[in-house]
């Protein structure tokens, strides 16, 4: 059994929007429309946009996973973190958010925000153990099926805690 290849994470390219407009379509009910990314993506944008990439056994660089956070004065809001569903619970995920928060905390930001569904168990465990806490609900935020949406906040970016959290060939960009 060989080994998992190494993941690198880096910043969102144009050239990675196919495969990551099809990784949020296969992760969400609710996708973001067409053309979102390439929204964010824009040079006056105050988005931070990730990608975690490997490399298959045939040499082809894959998109697993991406996040975007928006940053408004010292907040950075988590706008969406998927990871393909073969590489989950690998720490992708935690890689990426922690990456992007500490980049969001090198631009100003102090503190973060998300929405995530109440049902979303695997998202919850990562961001409480990232130190985020429940500070509201969202009554009927997902347009698909009502569901709630707990309010988590982390109220003070730690940029020690997160490097931590990096391995050093995790920090390819």
């Amino acid at each position: 059994m060989s080994s998992p290849a190494p993941i690198r994470l880096r910043r969102m390219t144009q050239a990675d929007l196919p495969q990551v407009e099809a990784l949020d379509r296969l992760s969400f009910r609710t996708p973001w429309p067409p053309s979102s990314f390439a929204y964010e993506l824009r040079p006056d944008a105050s988005s931070i946009c990730l990608v975690a990439e490997s490399t298959d056994a045939a040499a082809q660089k894959q998109i697993i996973g991406n996040v975007v956070i928006w940053l408004a004065a010292d907040e950075a809001q988590v706008a969406t973190l998927a990871v393909a569903l073969e590489h989950r619970g690998r720490g992708v995920a935690r890689a990426l958010l922690a990456s992007a928060l500490l980049e969001a905390w090198q631009l100003g930001a102090r503190k973060s925000v998300l929405e995530v569904r109440v049902s979303n168990e695997a998202a919850l465990h990562l961001y409480y153990g990232m130190g985020y806490k429940p500070v509201g609900l969202r009554a009927g935020y997902y347009e698909d099926t009502h569901e709630d949406a707990l309010l988590l906040t982390l109220e003070e970016i730690q940029p020690e805690a997160l490097q931590k959290l990096l391995k050093p060939a995790e920090s390819g960009f």
